[in-house]
């Protein structure tokens, strides 16, 4: 019995005579930059860890973080997670939980002692970094690693800047924040704690080059009237003292906290865990318009924490604080009511926001300042003076330990080049990974797991970690509900749909080709592909 005319390969067949030539489109295979790895400060490859995560190879998951940052457990509690917000799974169900995949794979490395992949041959460079927060450490580990000798130098007796002195304890527990910096210590950094520098450019002789990320530990005041100005206290000052040790600072039984930011909400839980029996924060402004993030506040008002909004201080008197209610006007600004009410408070503490220090840059030649306080850079976050890079709270930018991260990283890559005389060159952008490019249809709902919380009754009452970690299988788990969002991750989808047998398999880790000899540009590779790899494109004539 003959076989069918378009399945045999004899002379004359179907194959033979190279059916591709009927196509008019044919597919591509893309890459696309997953929303997550678009929105990351610290400018993690979120997509290519988890996909190690969820193979079981921590380590390798691990390694991947440490390529960007080289603080994974702290990230995974400090970091706000901004690539949660864009997380295409949200339009499925909820977003993957990716700061405690990366909370667990940082922990995982402490307890295993991993050591951080060692350091490229020396260079001969030395490059000074002024301050040892997040920005200078991760500056630091980026430079020891591409083998430049690094002098960190910082005001403070201990490392950590403000993961340290202005995040408390009960979010970022002292062991996890000394145990990453150590790591960062093994490469061979030197630290140079209590060495508070007056003048940058002094400090930079003997250098080849310096990177300064002094944070913004200098707290915003505003006049208001009191009869004992002791008792007005500033949020970060607080924080710092209570951190430092000794005598605890005198809160009081009835603290009012000034502000709306995720500083007054740590001072105001802060002192419930101090004994305050009330801690009441006067917001100016709205809750929608509350820069501070929705998960900090709901957390403070599960703590008792009570809030006042549309309200400003206007006097602190005798166990008693004068505000001012406000509204609303046209322009969506605060505007005064005439109307004042008292409260009890024992203290008023201000957290109204912080400036950065820049008496250290005052000597230094072509150095230039914005009006809002903050330095002039480029690009490459070098300043006008050769040699000089700034980054951090130092900076225009958003101030948080992740962008500080970031900071660093950058300013290291391009300090490195400025080093070699050479030009980094940026990257090419993949096009974004919508979620319109997804076929949702082959994603199965995975409910999200989330991280356990200390008991309420603990809370109030201890700086023990408010949150807890995910073990191997949750962790696992959650790491497996990433959609690989625009890149391939060899589901064999297409190859199991192709209709002409075009689709031709690479080997493990190597994706797939078209075979356009006989491909006939159907699209259903396309249609067909989970995560949006495969375009269609015109066949070009």
């Amino acid at each position: 019995m003959n076989k069918p005319f378009a399945i045999t390969l004899d002379r004359g067949s179907s194959r033979l005579n190279h059916t591709g030539s009927w196509r008019t489109l044919r597919p591509v295979y893309v890459d696309h930059l997953p929303p997550c790895n678009a929105t990351c400060p610290a400018g993690e490859n979120i997509q290519r860890w988890l996909f190690h995560a969820e193979t079981g190879d921590y380590r390798a998951a691990w390694e991947a973080i440490l390529a960007d940052n080289p603080l994974p457990a702290t990230m995974g509690r400090a970091c706000y997670h901004t690539c949660e917000t864009a997380c295409n799974r949200a339009r499925i169900d909820e977003a993957v939980g990716i700061h405690a995949v990366e909370r667990f794979l940082g922990d995982l490395a402490i307890r295993e002692r991993w050591p951080a992949p060692p350091p490229a041959p020396a260079t001969g460079k030395r490059v000074l970094v002024v301050g040892a927060g997040p920005s200078g450490l991760s500056a630091a580990y980026h430079l020891a690693r591409l083998g430049h000798a690094v002098t960190l130098r910082d005001a403070m007796p201990q490392a950590g800047g403000m993961m340290r002195y202005g995040i408390p304890r009960y979010r970022l527990p002292r062991e996890i924040v000394d145990a990453e910096i150590q790591r960062i210590a093994d490469l061979g950094v030197t630290f140079e704690l209590g060495a508070r520098v007056d003048d940058i450019a002094e400090a930079m002789r003997g250098f080849d080059a310096c990177f300064a990320a002094v944070g913004a530990h200098l707290a915003k005041r505003i006049d208001i009237p009191a009869p004992d100005a002791s008792r007005i206290l500033d949020a970060i000052g607080v924080l710092r003292k209570l951190e430092q040790g000794g005598d605890a600072p005198l809160v009081g039984r009835r603290v009012v906290v000034y502000g709306g930011g995720n500083t007054a909400l740590d001072l105001a839980r802060t002192a419930r865990r101090m004994g305050a029996a009330d801690a009441v924060i006067v917001y100016r402004r709205t809750q929608a318009q509350m820069p501070a993030h929705d998960d900090e506040l709901r957390e403070a008002l599960e703590e008792g924490v009570t809030m006042r909004w549309l309200s400003t201080v206007k006097q602190l008197g005798e166990g008693e604080i004068t505000i001012e209610k406000m509204r609303l006007g046209d322009d969506g600004k605060p505007v005064p009511t005439g109307e004042f009410e008292t409260i009890a408070g024992d203290t008023l503490v201000l957290a109204l926001g912080q400036s950065v220090d820049l008496d250290a840059l005052r000597a230094v030649p072509d150095v230039r300042l914005t009006a809002d306080g903050s330095v002039e850079v480029g690009p490459d976050l070098m300043t006008g003076h050769p040699g000089l890079f700034c980054g951090g709270d130092m900076v225009p930018a958003e101030r948080t330990i992740t962008v500080a991260v970031g900071h660093g990283k950058k300013a290291a890559r391009h300090i490195d080049a400025w080093l070699r005389d050479r030009r980094v060159e940026p990257a090419a952008k993949h096009a974004p990974a919508t979620f319109e490019r997804l076929n949702p249809w082959y994603y199965s709902e995975a409910e999200r797991v989330h991280q356990p919380q200390l008991a309420l009754a603990r809370r109030q009452g201890t700086f023990e970690e408010v949150h807890g970690g995910l073990d191997e299988q949750t962790a696992l788990f959650e790491a497996r509900r990433c959609l690989s969002c625009g890149n391939c991750f060899e589901c064999d989808n297409c190859f199991g749909v192709c209709p002409d047998n075009a689709v031709v398999k690479l080997g493990p880790d190597q994706g797939f080709r078209i075979d356009l000899d006989f491909c006939k540009g159907c699209g259903l590779c396309a249609k067909e592909c989970p995560c949006g790899a495969i375009e269609m494109t015109p066949e070009q004539v």
